[in-house]
């Protein structure tokens, strides 16, 4: 044994030491891959000539592939037919054994693929017909030369010649010269060696007839079908694919054969006489569990009759054919869509093939309505959960989401389907879905929650494709069954899957009772009883809340009879959600379904005007009483303690305000503080009790989110009279904020001011100094400093906060509020707000922010600015503007080359410069004129005329004109710099 062999072998132990295994992989590498490749084949042969180690042969086989392939040009013409010589000797030798490993044979494959690749058929012409068994080079060859040759073939395909793979312009040059001599030279005594190695293997060796086949299949794509289409051929493939005594993986290997041809590429007409002449009928009416097994085949054939029906028509002869031989095969694929296995059966594939089905029909016959009804038998078995999952998937752990997840996503292309069916044959959908609910309703106990699911899906599905006309009217069989559905007791209900889609399918057809009021106790109940809110699932019950709302939204007055009713069912449901200990930590909702919305529903049904005011009263204080009182409970023991904000205390204090806001939200500011102004009063006192809770908990974080929330839906409701408490309650909001908290106040502060304006003029010069302050805190330069601690959800909290602070400069500036900036107590600030409002007005990468501190300049300068400076409210400003904000933003600005005039958001930002110009001129007159057009217009070389041309557009009050100009003189002077001048 040499020293290479030593280290191939110790390479390739796992229990060897690793130093040394490494050691060893870096000497065989180097082998390979240092000095002369005519020299490592030598060593190659004289290895395999020698060796009985498998890792050695493989090494050596391996490294003869990499040579073949990269170095064969530079071997010496002589040795070229000692290495055809060894490798046909290996391949009909020793490697050839029953004994030699699959990997070993497969990778001599390569290495003879590789040389036919390279030699075929100038070099070596004789290549194929050297290797084919019984040939004169093979004779009396046995199963394991069959074998060897159909491996060399499976390869050849593989490396070269298929093209499932991508290939290179080489590749595709070499894989057509290969086949091209086939199809002249020997591809026809392939195929006969094909027929008689199956023949003689079927029974004795099925393993290799079915490789042999293997290789078939593959080829069968580019030869000649007659070669294979023919008396001979087909009814050994057929026999072995039907015989009961066929070894499995070889009925498989036949099976594949016929597939290939099915799939063959040819014109329509030829092809749909080709599937006739197959004759598949007799594979339709094999046993069941055989049919299973030729999934595969059935459904090819299927979808390629689909295909030529598509592109010849009805209206053809040979269309009509190939619809007789598509609805002929119809019933096996059904078959094996529902029964089989994904291993079995690609159901993408079977998908595409009935959606494409579906999408041929206009006015489907009765035939092809059957047909449809067990399309709709397949989507629904299909769409099925497995009952294996039930408890996960009622109880939502893990794996229950994973399979929930899963489903949705093998469903898409069913609801695709679906949405088919429902076009074309909508009252067949109808009386499907109706035997489907019949049938679930009838089931005892929990035995068919799957079953229940999937109807009360496709039920709601069915309500996508009706639109809201048809839902309203009743459409077909919906007069039926939306009742049924109202009324519908499932004996499953009590699993989460069940009772949410029932939720979700009433709510789908609400526009049904909308019409028909006679349904709304049915429909309520549906809502109010244990089927919803009052369901054992706390998931279930808080979606039913939030359905619920949306339902009282729709129907609004048609609900007021019924106010007692719904009042009474949900007093249990509104004492839980603010009860001490409400909290269940193992169940997370989603912010949108905090339960909250079951007060929402009940404020809307309570605040509307078709509710007597007397009445309205008195329900709205059955509310407000018991929540006021158990926050007085709260604060009374809260004053002499520390509460954290996970404290129990703070939680039930936290969902009580989430229930005041919901409420208010069914109230408006003309019903609360004119036409009934008993309940404004009522909401102000709860708001002065809310805002003790800011008091004594104001550095509760979470809490005061909420508050700031309510705060929100009181400036709607309560109007100017909110106004007294307001100031104080800023400021208990604003202690200790960070960039998230700021988000939120400014929020509230804007909101303020567009609907209050100058009325909250007083209030704002109280609170600026402390809003800007902690605002230029936050957003300090090391602020965005992405600092070890950073986070990117911080760094986006910043974004906000920033964009939120221009919009609140903005809305001051715009609602005649720009005199607070210049307010004693506020002067201040005035200098850092200046600036930060220069720099992102000429460099913020944002145009709309941009936009926006161009629009507050305008604003400040009309407030600020007289025809004088003797006039002027700010002295200096004018200078300021003139010589900083017109130089930087108006010129430097649009100068660069990153102000893209194709960019829409970058034209807009445009338009508002122009303004501000324009708005200098008449403001400023010459002092504007003299440092914009005879300085700075000059400084970035702009000739006398251009800067005339300017002055006269500015003087003009055609704007669009004077637009125009600006951006061509822009574009001029970018033009002139040519890259000289670096802006800003």
């Amino acid at each position: 044994m040499d020293e290479l062999e030593q280290a191939i072998l110790l390479a390739h132990d796992p229990s060897s030491d690793p130093n040394l295994r490494s050691q060893a992989l870096a000497f065989c590498t180097g082998v390979r891959t240092s000095g002369d490749p005519s020299a490592l084949v030598r060593r190659c042969l004289d290895l395999l000539l020698r060796s009985p180690h498998p890792p050695v042969l493989f090494w050596s086989l391996q490294s003869l592939h990499d040579c073949i392939v990269s170095s064969y040009l530079s071997f010496p013409p002589s040795t070229l037919p000692s290495i055809r010589s060894f490798l046909l000797s290996l391949f009909s030798g020793r490697l050839s054994s029953p004994s030699t490993p699959p990997f070993l044979k497969n990778k001599l494959a390569q290495c003879i693929a590789a040389l036919i690749r390279t030699e075929y058929p100038a070099v070596w012409p004789t290549a194929l017909i050297d290797l084919i068994p019984n040939s004169n080079l093979q004779l009396h060859a046995g199963p394991a030369l069959n074998d060897m040759f159909a491996r060399v073939l499976v390869v050849l395909d593989d490396d070269l010649l298929s093209q499932d793979y991508p290939r290179s312009a080489a590749e595709l040059a070499d894989a057509m010269r290969v086949k091209d001599a086939m199809r002249t030279q020997c591809i026809s005594q392939i195929v006969r060696h094909w027929f008689e190695a199956v023949t003689l293997y079927r029974m004795s060796e099925p393993s290799v007839a079915a490789t042999i086949l293997d290789a078939t299949r593959r080829y069968i794509t580019w030869i000649d079908i007659g070669l294979v289409v023919n008396d001979a051929f087909l009814p050994l493939l057929f026999d072995l694919v039907i015989s009961p005594i066929t070894a499995s993986d070889l009925r498989l290997a036949a099976a594949g054969c016929l597939q290939s041809i099915i799939l063959k590429r040819m014109d329509s007409r030829p092809k749909i006489s080709l599937l006739r002449s197959l004759n598949l009928n007799r594979v339709f009416s094999l046993e069941p569990e055989m049919l299973i097994k030729l999934a595969s085949l059935i459904t090819t054939y299927a979808s390629e009759t689909l295909e030529c029906y598509r592109k010849l028509g009805s209206s053809d002869p040979d269309g009509l054919s190939s619809l007789e031989l598509l609805e002929a095969s119809l019933p096996s694929v059904f078959y094996v869509t529902e029964n089989c296995q994904e291993d079995e059966v690609d159901p993408a594939y079977v998908f595409d093939f009935l959606s494409d089905y579906v999408s041929t029909m206009k006015n489907p016959s009765e035939k092809q309505l059957s047909y449809l009804g067990q399309i709709l038998q397949v989507i629904k078995s299909q769409m099925s959960y497995d009952q294996t999952y039930r408890a996960s998937l009622d109880v939502l752990d893990k794996i229950g989401k994973e399979e929930e997840d899963q489903m949705a996503e093998h469903r898409k292309e069913l609801f695709t389907i679906f949405r088919g069916i429902c076009r074309v044959a909508p009252d067949a959908t109808q009386m499907f879905i109706r035997n489907m609910l019949i049938s679930s309703l009838s089931s005892p106990g929990e035995s068919d929650v799957e079953e229940a699911e999937v109807a009360l899906t496709m039920f709601y599905r069915y309500g996508e494709t009706v639109g809201e006309e048809g839902i309203k009217s009743g459409f077909g069989l919906l007069g039926e069954l939306i009742p049924m559905l109202l009324m519908a007791g499932f004996s499953c209900h009590k699993h989460r899957l069940v009772a949410l889609v029932y939720l979700e399918t009433v709510t789908k057809y609400m526009k049904f009772v909308q019409e028909n009021t006679q349904y709304i106790p049915h429909l309520l109940g549906a809502y109010l009883d244990e089927r919803g809110v009052h369901h054992s699932n706390l998931y279930v019950s808080r979606r039913a809340s939030y359905l619920f709302m949306r339902a009282v939204k729709l129907l609004k007055a048609k609900l007021v009879p019924y106010l007692d009713t719904i009042l009474q069912s949900l007093q249990d449901t509104v004492s839980t959600f603010t009860s001490l200990g409400w909290v269940d930590k193992e169940v997370k909702l989603s912010g949108t379904e905090d339960g909250s919305q079951i007060f929402e529903a009940i404020g809307l049904l309570i605040g509307m005007e078709d509710v007597p005011g007397e009445k309205q009263s008195n329900y709205l204080a059955a509310l407000l009483n018991p929540l006021c009182q158990q926050i007085e409970l709260v604060l009374s023991n809260a004053k002499s303690q520390q509460i954290d904000e996970s404290s129990t205390k703070v939680l039930t204090l936290q969902q009580i305000i989430m229930a005041l806001n919901a409420l208010s939200k069914g109230f408006n500011e003309r019903l609360v503080m004119s036409s009934r102004p008993a309940i404004g009063v009522m909401f102000k006192q709860t708001l002065d009790l809310v805002l003790k809770v800011l008091a004594i908990f104001s550095n509760v974080k979470p809490l005061r989110s909420k508050i700031t929330s309510f705060l929100h839906r009181m400036i709607d409701i309560l109007g100017p009279s909110i106004f007294p408490c307001l100031a104080m309650a800023l400021k208990q909001l604003l202690v200790d904020n960070e960039a998230k908290d700021m988000v939120d106040f400014l929020l509230l502060i804007n909101q303020m001011i567009s609907k209050f304006k100058t009325s909250v003029g007083s209030i704002l010069e109280d609170v600026y100094p402390d809003i800007a302050s902690r605002a230029f805190f936050i957003l300090s330069q090391d602020a965005f400093q992405a600092g070890p601690g950073g986070t990117t959800e911080e760094l986006r909290e910043l974004q906000e906060l920033q964009k939120l602070l221009y919009t609140f400069l903005h809305v001051m500036a715009s609602n005649d509020l720009s005199y607070v900036f210049l307010a004693p107590n506020c002067r201040q600030h005035l200098d850092a707000v200046m600036q930060l409002l220069l720099f992102t007005s000429s460099r913020h990468k944002d145009m709309q922010l941009r936009k926006a501190c161009v629009q507050i300049f305008v604003r400040l300068i009309k407030d600020w600015c007289g025809n004088s400076s003797s006039e002027d409210k700010l002295p200096g400003f004018r200078n300021f503007v003139i010589e900083k904000f017109a130089t930087d933003c108006c010129l430097y600005s649009v100068l660069d080359k990153s102000f893209d005039f194709r960019d829409a958001n970058t034209l807009l930002l445009f338009v508002e410069i122009m303004t501000a110009q324009k708005v200098m001129y008449e403001k400023f007159r010459d002092e504007f004129v003299m440092n914009f057009v005879s300085k700075n217009l000059s400084a970035v070389h702009c000739s006398q005329d251009l800067a005339e041309q300017y002055y006269q557009k500015l003087q003009d009050n055609d704007v669009k004109a004077f637009r125009s100009f600006y951006q061509s003189l822009i574009e001029n002077l970018r033009q002139k710099q040519n890259g000289s001048l670096v802006f800003r």
